[in-house]
């Protein structure tokens, strides 16, 4: 299908995926109740930080953080490798392959559309966070919130291709879920989610820079919560935009080498 008509099918398929995630709410919310873990450290860094700041960071500063990674977490996530390699194992691609739209655009709109239902979930909590930390404790520049918009697409497009990428790797061993297991973990510890990049030494900060988890939650928070001025957080985009570039061609190569191996061998 040309790109004008994949174009015309996408509010179709966005109206399929939104009715299907409406459907399995239930399994969102399960989703959406295991990815509390900010509202965990939250309390844990906030007792920390009672008797003296963490850095820049006291109790109001932890407040903001950990609910602005709880938001950005729900608006930013995706499960495309899991459902790469469920679909690969049991030869489901097959159907996929079989429609006149590819399917990639498939996974995009269904990991879409579930994000409505993730905002009612995030709503509530962007309220409690300017309840108790109050407006000052985020930015007034528009041109960062502009900045903040980007990083929040690009966080989700670095997570949805790594995913693909990930789950591509089925295509030529039984299972990817263990290899996305690892980078579950790595980014758990090195993407800001349980504990903020800046404290980390200064050696593995700079580090973090060349990996892509700090660019899926770290700086759509940091931008959040002012730790960058214009000229850093342009700078500190370019680097997460770099790597959506690279990811997706990246993802581009493994799909068509493991689309090849797929048809010829059968799923």
């Amino acid at each position: 299908m040309s790109m004008k008509g994949t174009l015309s099918a996408l509010p179709t398929l966005m109206k399929v995926s939104f009715a299907e995630a409406v459907a399995y709410r239930a399994e969102m919310l399960i989703w959406v109740f295991s990815t509390t873990m900010p509202l965990i450290m939250l309390a844990l860094w906030s007792a920390v930080a009672r008797d003296a700041p963490v850095g820049r960071f006291g109790q109001s500063q932890f407040i903001a953080y950990f609910l602005a990674t709880f938001i950005v977490r729900q608006l930013t996530g995706s499960w495309a490798a899991w459902q790469l390699t469920m679909e690969i194992r049991q030869g489901v691609l097959s159907m996929r392959l079989l429609r006149p739209i590819h399917p990639l655009w498939g996974y995009v709109t269904e990991n879409l559309a579930a994000v409505p239902l993730r905002v009612v979930v995030a709503l509530p909590v962007a309220v409690i966070a300017l309840a108790s930390v109050g407006a000052g404790a985020f930015p007034h520049d528009p041109f960062i919130w502009g900045l903040w918009l980007l990083s929040m697409l690009g966080g989700w497009l670095v997570t949805f291709l790594a995913n693909v990428c990930v789950g591509t790797l089925s295509f030529f061993i039984g299972s990817s879920l263990k290899v996305m297991d690892v980078y579950l973990a790595c980014f758990m510890v090195f993407s800001g989610y349980l504990l903020p990049v800046e404290l980390f030494p200064p050696f593995l900060q700079k580090a973090l820079l060349w990996l892509p988890f700090r660019y899926q939650i770290g700086l759509p928070v940091e931008l959040l919560t002012g730790a960058y001025g214009r000229m850093d957080g342009l700078a500190m985009l370019g680097h997460q935009w770099t790597y959506v570039v690279a990811l997706f061609a990246l993802m581009r190569h493994s799909w068509s080498r493991g689309i090849r191996r797929f048809e010829a061998f059968g799923g």
